[in-house]
């Protein structure tokens, strides 16, 4: 029979987090929003699922993840994202992913305040990045070795916004 200590010790922790907070009670903002860790574990193969809040109409520039698929499930507001040739509004309780080596870019574009829950998948460099650069609560660097440091391609401007 199986020892009930053993199974326990392998079993992950459970993570709860509140609605509008952070795994780890921190703020990290991107001038334009503030990124919320709400699921992070210590495996880069893992999984790292982070909560955007836009209070500014913008998104990041285009860019593709050399190895971790993205997804993104729009919980409020109105998105426009581009993968690869195809262009598609995201509204609350929309998802898509964006596969690894697809270049894609995202912006938010309603009037009201966004929000994204944003996966990836593995985790990889994610919440290094996220951790850096949010360190100035400005946009990225469109410095293209820091994208690369991070797993990823910077491959042009964030989306206009009409």
């Amino acid at each position: 029979m199986n020892d009930p200590s053993q199974t326990q010790a392998n079993v992950p922790p459970i993570l709860r987090v509140a609605a509008g907070q952070d795994l780890y009670g921190e703020y990290r903002g991107l001038a334009v929003s503030y990124i919320a860790f709400k699921v992070s574990l210590p495996d880069p193969n893992g999984l790292l699922v982070v909560e955007n809040t836009l209070y500014k109409k913008r998104g990041p520039a285009r860019h593709l993840h050399y190895d971790q698929d993205e997804w993104f499930y729009a919980v409020e507001g109105e998105f426009i994202i581009e993968i690869g040739q195809q262009r598609l509004p995201l509204r609350p309780g929309d998802s898509i992913l964006a596969p690894r080596q697809v270049p894609h870019v995202w912006a938010h574009v309603g009037e009201t305040k966004g929000r994204l829950l944003i996966a990836f998948m593995p985790a990889g460099n994610m919440e290094a990045y996220f951790r850096e650069v949010t360190q100035a609560n400005a946009m990225p660097s469109e410095d293209p070795e820091f994208w690369r440091a991070h797993g990823m391609e910077l491959l042009g401007p964030p989306l206009p916004i009409e």
